[in-house]
């Protein structure tokens, strides 16, 4: 059987269906009409450096959110393809816990999609670490399955271990912005054996959620410190207070 005549026969045996409500949909990994409309995609005005959208219409590449003028971040610029509520925070949830790790292939798109205006010559792209005992109880960190599927989309190099985590931390879920940024300081380093691959040339992280952003902040320390060149961030949702 030629491969299209194959694929209509697992097509109509396996309909596609939609990441988040399970209905038929034309295209593999794709939205319903209505998941499509509770999904809050980024779009228009944004801050440069955490990708939060920003009221108005100005364009402008140079604009910063309320939070980042407060906080300066280690890394120069940040992205995100999706604001974390409603149904962008049910497929958020179900790549992290559900073990939905499909979600991670059409997640990446977007959010190749909203990294197309950073620099990328010389990048290399590296997940958010998990540490080895939370690795080992989830079986995957879903910001590697993330960093993966970017660089397929995008043609970057990935190293999913360029970074590690030294010790383990608890879940950030109500802590203070201050707790948050003193619970990740320096458990964060570049990988010894990795850390030639980061020297001297950008470094895209990429991680499913950026709250406050200390836990990217304590990465992108890290690569600094390991004398990477620029930082840039990637999430592929961000929690927006104002949004």
């Amino acid at each position: 059987m030629a491969q299209s005549g194959l694929q209509t026969a697992v097509s109509l045996i396996y309909p596609p269906r939609c990441l988040g409500c399970g209905g038929t949909v034309d295209d593999d990994f794709g939205l319903c009409g209505t998941c499509w409309r509770d999904t809050p995609f980024i779009g228009g005005s944004i801050c440069d450096t955490c990708g939060t959208p920003l009221p108005g219409e100005d364009l402008s590449d140079t604009l910063k959110c309320d939070e980042c003028l407060r906080t300066p971040r280690p890394w120069k610029q940040g992205r995100a393809a999706l604001i974390y509520r409603d149904g962008a925070r049910r497929l958020v949830l179900a790549l992290k816990h559900g073990d939905r790790q499909e979600i991670a292939q059409p997640a990446a798109l977007w959010m190749s999609r909203a990294i197309e205006d950073l620099p990328q010559e010389n990048m290399i792209i590296a997940p958010i670490p998990l540490h080895w005992t939370r690795l080992l109880k989830r079986r995957y960190n879903q910001s590697g399955l993330l960093a993966q599927a970017l660089a397929r989309h995008t043609g970057l190099p990935v190293c999913q271990d360029l970074l590690v985590r030294q010790k383990r931390t608890q879940p950030m879920e109500g802590m203070t912005r201050e707790v948050r940024f003193t619970s990740v300081k320096g458990v964060i380093s570049a990988h010894p054996r990795r850390r030639h691959r980061l020297v001297g040339r950008p470094v895209l992280l990429v991680d499913d959620v950026m709250t406050s952003g200390a836990t990217l902040s304590a990465a992108a320390d890290a690569c600094i410190a390991a004398g990477s060149g620029p930082v840039y961030v990637v999430a592929l949702a961000r929690v927006a207070r104002d949004a």
